[in-house]
């Protein structure tokens, strides 16, 4: 059984990481979404309620299983017998970040996990979660970058967090 690992913030979740796991699922036999619960940037939503929002994003796809982690991807990567982990380019700029990650993985863990990257769908390039979280944060629609359960989730979010917490929502 070939395994892969999709490793990433999802916060939130989007069409463009919906895209590159269904795509991935098709070539795996089990595509493993793992939700980072403490990266070096603010987040909108807690890890609980990400990893939430990305299981509902795969409850019709059994190949595709979601779990929280922490700590290095590699380690994590290995921790669970995956032999590559999937990441996903929109633009040039993404793929000297991922070269050198990719980089990175192979001094600290060698040829045991290769690293496969996907180019994203063209109607996605423009899709980061960011982008969703600064439209929703200012009333703008996101129906066209999530699903309807992520933008109730935004909007319910966005409430919550009031006015005065908005700029550290939106930055990542």
């Amino acid at each position: 059984m070939v395994r892969a690992l999709f490793p990433g913030t999802f916060d939130p979740i989007h069409y463009g990481h919906m895209d590159i796991a269904n795509r991935a699922s098709k070539l795996f036999d089990e595509v493993v979404m793992a939700v980072y619960d403490k990266p070096l940037k603010n987040l909108m939503f807690s890890p609980d309620e990400r990893m939430a929002l990305v299981r509902e994003a795969f409850n019709d796809n059994p190949k595709i299983k979601v779990t929280g982690y922490s700590g290095l991807t590699i380690e994590f990567a290995q921790k669970i017998n995956a032999h590559v982990i999937v990441r996903g380019l929109r633009v040039f700029s993404d793929f000297e970040f991922e070269f050198r990650m990719a980089l990175a993985n192979q001094r600290l863990a060698g040829a045991a996990v290769e690293t496969i990257a996907f180019i994203t769908a063209e109607q996605h390039t423009f899709l980061s979660s960011s982008t969703v979280r600064e439209i929703a944060t200012l009333n703008g629609n996101v129906s066209s970058m999530v699903p309807s359960y992520v933008e109730h989730a935004l909007k319910e979010k966005v409430a919550q967090l009031g006015e005065q917490s908005l700029p550290n929502a939106l930055r990542d």
